[in-house]
């Protein structure tokens, strides 16, 4: 699949179609944070037709941004390109067999909305004021926050203990606290702010610094604590369905509300 500039929300729908086809059909990991990113797309076009947006036409562009960065990286893994370190670590997971499913979603948030969505909001406000776009800001991460009760019913399909054991043994809050929706809002918006105001020719080294902060946080997704590796490991052996199944079963969406 070839990465092509993309122009309009649906165009970024029909490319993650294309992905999650493309995973479903060999069993590519990397199709779970797919899946759960075009239910997010579709949610922003429904709040876009629906009015909940403070200025519709921007927020397809900051979407279109926004969706482009993923998209080139996802292409760009399959080609051997050079991708950001926070990207990289993402799909290095799609070739591990034990990482399961939600920590395959973590990485793709840490690297998507910690670096991509600051880097598109500071694109799209470019030659405007920055704060202008803040709630629209707010309101697409409200969408994103809005979702996360939704995979937690998708992932208990896939293991239906997953969520009571992880509050058995008391790592659940751990587990998640550095990339709770309200975390990683907050520093978003701060890097978008960083980004616009540095000047063009120092942009690229404002991008790798806050791309290696962002790579370092996968720590906490790939090694939480000794009790919380031993229950992963046991989630991981006992997920039902193939890689195929597991993404037919996130990839599904409800009407926005």
């Amino acid at each position: 699949m070839p990465a092509k500039p993309l122009k309009t929300i649906d165009e970024v729908i029909e490319t993650l179609d294309q992905i999650i086809q493309h995973c479903e059909h060999n069993n590519d990991p990397s199709g779970y944070f797919a899946a759960l990113y075009q239910k997010v797309t579709l949610k922003v076009k429904e709040g876009i037709e629906n009015n909940y947006f403070d200025n519709g036409p921007r927020m397809e562009v900051l979407d279109v941004l926004f969706a482009q960065r993923y998209i080139d990286a996802w292409v760009g893994s399959r080609a051997g390109l050079p991708l950001t370190r926070s990207w990289q670590r993402a799909f290095d997971l799609s070739t591990s067999y034990w990482p399961i499913v939600l920590q395959h979603l973590l990485m793709g948030m840490n690297a998507h909305i910690n670096l991509d969505l600051g880097i598109a909001a500071a694109q799209v406000s470019r030659g405007k004021e920055l704060n202008k776009l803040h709630n629209d800001f707010n309101r697409i991460n409200e969408i994103l926050s809005s979702l996360v009760h939704e995979v937690q019913d998708d992932l208990s399909q896939v293991w239906p203990a997953l969520k009571w054991i992880l509050k058995w043994t008391g790592k659940v809050d751990d587990y998640l606290v550095d990339f709770s929706m309200q975390l990683a809002r907050d520093g978003a918006w701060k890097f978008a702010g960083l980004f616009f105001h540095t000047p063009d020719h120092e942009l690229e080294a404002c991008l790798q610094k806050r791309d290696q902060q962002v790579a370092d946080k996968v720590s906490v997704v790939l090694d939480p604590g000794l009790i919380a590796n031993a229950v992963l490991a046991l989630v991981r052996l006992t997920e039902r369905g193939s890689v195929s199944q597991k993404i037919g079963k996130l990839k599904h969406t409800k009407p926005f509300a």
